[in-house]
């Protein structure tokens, strides 16, 4: 008898759930409500489609690796690959940081194509099969565990293992103690980030020796970022965005009246020079979300969460992508261990803490930089920003602070590298030598 999975939702992170479960299940279904587009343009189901998303570079890693190619064929179809010392303009704390290479690389596109290219390759895997335009309206199962969903229409699709990957909206929470299972706590951090993204006509030349530019803030006084990147198409994508928002710029005017009081000019030089080809499209997040399945001490056998559905982060720091990559890894590794059971699921949600632990911390620490956040505060949360500073100011003036930081940033190395000793007080002389500066 074929053993069988259903993930809900095409995302990346159910794409790269799928491809995980291919080599474990017999069949593996894929549902999603939305109509699935051929060509790479943005969909409802996937509502911060429409703006900036960069896919770290370890997650581009493991996308390679799950997708032998995917690197070069996402070039191919129009992304632009830079290393992020030399491609990407940074601004912040009142200078831009100087050129000089990284070692780590990125390749900018927008969400659609990416998840397209992903999608393709999920469809020619043998035993996967898409259903869109569907919409799971439960689960069915027992107290036991879960043994499949059942459909809008009254269908009911069984499964040995159902993967959720329906987003921060997840509805899991209500369908699972339908079953008498238990839900996990929640974490919600307040954030009020909303941003405006359009796109413009890329020339050659438009941005003189940069490939892209990401203006930042200084908290608490700043709160509103920029960032320009090159996108397939020969097109910019321009998002202006910010914490705790008094308005959201949704009209040219006020677009580009945020663009000029950015501290570094360049953002609002590009938009001057460049051919608008879209509207002003916004997106709003009002909370990160984090939900604690590793705290249940019987997690449900026969569902597990993936992706957004566990962890939403603020979209600013550009780590869900990456971290529901690593979270299917995580899935295949555990399935390997114990096909089945609470025993899978309880390895599974362990191993996910662990990965979204490091990129939870970057964004809640940056976020509680601003007192209008509210919600559950980390411990040494002062200490913890208060480092961060420092490590900012002295990458400014040494390249090799810049990449171990970068490296941490781009989770390719563990944050312990930055509290080494012979690190943190380097940090601390070159930051006490970058304000000396000015």
């Amino acid at each position: 008898m074929d053993n069988e999975a259903v993930v809900i939702g095409a995302g990346l992170a159910g794409l790269t759930a799928a491809r995980m479960l291919s080599d474990r299940y017999d069949q593996v279904t894929v549902l999603d409500r939305d109509s699935l587009p051929d060509e790479p343009v943005p969909r409802r189901g996937v509502p911060q489609g429409s703006h900036p998303h960069i896919l770290l570079a370890s997650g581009l890693q493991e996308l390679d690796t799950r997708f032998p190619g995917f690197e070069a064929e996402l070039i191919a179809a129009g992304g632009t690959k830079f290393d992020t010392g030399t491609g990407l303009c940074s601004y912040r704390l009142g200078r831009r940081w100087p050129k000089a290479p990284t070692g780590v690389e990125l390749v900018a596109a927008t969400r659609p194509l990416i998840e397209g290219l992903v999608r393709d390759r999920v469809t020619k895997l043998p035993g996967v099969t898409f259903r869109d335009q569907v919409a799971v309206s439960g689960l069915t199962g027992s107290s036991a565990g879960v043994t499949g969903v059942v459909l809008d229409a009254g269908e009911t699709v069984g499964a040995d293992l159902v993967v959720d990957c329906t987003g921060r909206g997840a509805r899991s929470d209500r369908w699972l103690t339908a079953l008498g299972l238990r839900a996990p706590a929640q974490l919600e951090v307040k954030v009020g980030v909303a941003y405006a993204t359009r796109l413009y006509r890329r020339r050659p030349g438009d941005l003189p020796d940069w490939e892209a530019v990401f203006t930042l803030p200084t908290s608490p006084h700043e709160r509103v970022d920029g960032l320009a990147i090159p996108v397939e198409g020969d097109r910019w994508m321009i998002g202006i965005g910010g914490w705790h928002f008094p308005e959201v710029p949704t009209d040219v005017e006020a677009f580009e009246r945020f663009a000029r009081e950015l501290p570094d000019p360049m953002l609002s030089e590009l938009i001057g020079r460049a051919e608008p080809l879209t509207d002003i499209v916004v997106a709003k997040f009002p909370s990160s979300r984090r939900r604690l399945f590793e705290q249940l001490e019987n997690p449900p056998p026969g569902y597990v969460a993936l992706g957004d559905a566990i962890c939403s982060f603020n979209p600013i720091y550009g780590q869900g992508m990456t971290c529901a990559a690593f979270s299917a890894r995580a899935l295949g590794e555990a399935l390997d261990k114990h096909p089945s059971g609470t025993a899978m699921a309880r390895d599974y949600y362990a191993a996910v803490a662990q990965i979204v632990e490091t990129p939870w911390q970057f964004a809640v620490g940056g976020d509680f930089a601003y007192p209008q956040t509210t919600g559950p505060r980390p411990r040494d949360i002062k200490l913890r920003n208060w480092y961060s500073r420092q490590i900012a100011y002295a990458s400014q003036i040494d390249a090799g602070v810049n990449r171990a930081f970068v490296r941490v940033q781009q989770l390719l190395d563990p944050p312990s590298v930055l509290m080494k000793p012979e690190f943190v007080l380097r940090v601390l002389r070159r930051a006490r030598e970058r304000k000396r500066q000015g």
